[in-house]
């Protein structure tokens, strides 16, 4: 996957659990138990991001 430079998505894994946490490259913060619901959420900036 390509990103534009200086864009970085963080995901980390909730050690004990099936959660993921990502972060976005705004801030925005969103978990979920679906890695591809967890990257959709991502990608769709700004859809489903607060302002």
């Amino acid at each position: 996957m390509t990103t534009p430079a200086g864009e970085v998505y963080r995901v980390d894994w909730l050690p004990g659990t099936d959660v993921l946490h990502g972060t976005c490259h705004c801030g925005a913060e969103h978990t979920a138990e679906d890695p591809v619901e967890l990257w959709e959420w991502m990608l769709g900036h700004p859809e489903g991001h607060a302002s």
